[in-house]
């Protein structure tokens, strides 16, 4: 049921003398927050402060009190719908490890992900692997970068399913040692 539904269910309800005036002035306050249909808000933070930040912090859901549609997690250790931390797990995550449908950060691991190490479903980084992967070094189904390795490789010294490039072969030999056996050396 969307919003204007259940207010139009509360004052149906209103105006057949099911709810008073004050039951039916909350429950369309609870409607309007967000907070009647299962939304359910978590903001909690540790008391323990590390360079001007909390050590962990957890926010998801909606707070209508900060106006915040989604909760955002600022700590060393963050969880949340969106999580900003050293180490972030979120929805979107930033940090130094990244967790996350969207990551951004030096390891960002996620659906989307972006950073000096990327592991995701669509991963651009120095070192990026994943189903679509863009990077100095390129590892996935499609691999784009200096070197890159999948079944749709391109880039300077390539492994795919047309091309084996020495360099690429001896390159990814040094990086992964149990590919040796793949290309008999």
């Amino acid at each position: 049921m969307n919003v204007s539904e259940e207010i139009e269910k509360l004052s149906r309800l209103h105006s057949e003398g099911a709810l008073t005036q004050d039951e039916f002035i909350r429950a369309k306050e609870l409607v309007l927050s967000g907070r009647a249909a299962g939304a359910r808000s978590v903001r909690r933070q540790s008391q323990r402060m590390i360079f001007g930040l909390p050590l962990w912090a957890i926010a998801m859901g909606p707070d209508p009190a900060s106006g915040q549609l989604r909760g955002h997690a600022r700590a060393i250790f963050a969880i949340g719908d969106i999580a900003t931390g050293v180490v972030a797990i979120g929805g979107f995550a930033r940090g130094v490890v990244a967790l996350g449908g969207g990551a951004i950060g030096l390891l960002a691991i996620g659906g989307g992900a972006l950073g000096l190490i990327a592991l995701g479903g669509g991963a651009i980084g120095g070192l990026a692997l994943g189903g679509g992967a863009l990077g100095l070094v390129a590892i996935g189904g499609g691999a784009a970068g200096y070197y890159a390795l999948g079944s749709g490789a391109a880039g300077m010294h390539t492994i795919s399913v047309t091309q084996q490039d020495p360099a690429a072969v001896d390159f990814f030999c040094k990086l992964v040692p149990f590919l040796k056996a793949l290309f008999h050396k």
